[in-house]
């Protein structure tokens, strides 16, 4: 069994956020049976394998505990923090993360935030109507509670489908069908669902810009407590529609349903017309 540590990513409070295992490989990769084995073990979410090949350059796996998945939001936030943590980087350093989803960009501020770039957002589409309405109904809803908005199909990463509920009531009192989702995700060919609403709490101490749940039942994931890529993916969707700004500060908070509320901060920058995402999180370790 590989040593793995347990870091909790877009928190500052251990037991709080998302928590991701993160193993340091030395040498050669290990089998994947033996990394699968080290997820399940952990029983995460995910678990990063990290390998340092140089001063500026980190490699990175995850797994579920059920399959490797290209890239992963919060367990590539966890294993920076703890990188940093352990002297093995240094704040304000620029580095590249090679993960199978592609090259990212990483770095940790100097107030102990880690930023990743994500993967070139990608436009997957919207649903057709008899799609869209099985959706809702997998979580005890229908039209209705949509909102304005609609489900769209976006990647910064990992495809995820974005679907808009009108209310925090609404998002707090979702009964979800866990076999249905695992059906859709796998018909559509993502990893899951990002279900997020525009309504937030004007008395907070620090204004939101969406609260929001995530469901991937498909790779053993029933809820998530924060997930990067789901809420990069989320940032593209609402720049689309005109709801944030490039440069604009944006704060999701998510995990709330599970009694770990996490902070989950994104950036969009538009320049010669491409987009980038950052994403950027705090992080404990236990």
């Amino acid at each position: 069994m590989i040593e793995a540590r347990t870091i909790d990513a877009f928190t500052d409070v251990p037991f709080g956020g998302n928590a991701a295992g993160v193993a340091l490989i030395e040498g050669d990769y290990p089998a994947d049976s033996e990394m699968l084995e080290t997820a399940k073990f952990m029983g995460y979410s995910e678990t990063a394998f990290v390998k340092k090949l140089d001063e500026s350059t980190i490699q990175l796996r995850y797994f579920t505990p059920a399959a490797e998945v290209d890239l992963c939001g919060h367990a590539t936030v966890g294993s920076f923090f703890g990188l940093y943590k352990w002297g093995m980087i240094e704040i304000g350093k620029p580095y590249k993360a090679l993960t199978k989803a592609g090259e990212i960009n990483v770095d940790v501020s100097e107030n102990g935030v880690v930023w990743m770039d994500m993967a070139t957002p990608v436009d997957m589409g919207g649903m057709n109507d008899k799609d869209t309405e099985a959706l809702y109904a997998m979580y005890g809803l229908s039209l209705k509670d949509a909102g304005e908005l609609r489900p769209y199909l976006i990647s910064t990463g990992l495809p995820d489908i974005m679907m808009p509920v009108a209310s925090r009531e609404i998002l707090a009192n979702l009964k979800p069908d866990m076999d249905a989702i695992s059906a859709i995700s796998e018909k559509l060919h993502v990893t899951g669902v990002h279900v997020f609403t525009l309504d937030t709490d004007p008395n907070a101490m620090e204004a939101a810009t969406a609260h929001a749940r995530n469901f991937a039942p498909l790779y053993d994931i029933p809820e998530e407590a924060a997930t990067g890529t789901s809420n990069g993916a989320l940032t593209y969707y609402l720049w689309k529609r005109g709801l944030i700004k490039p440069g604009e500060a944006n704060l999701v908070v998510q995990g709330e349903a599970m009694g770990r509320p996490s902070d989950i901060r994104t950036v969009l920058y538009e320049e010669n017309g491409s987009v980038k995402v950052r994403v950027g999180g705090r992080a404990a370790i236990r």
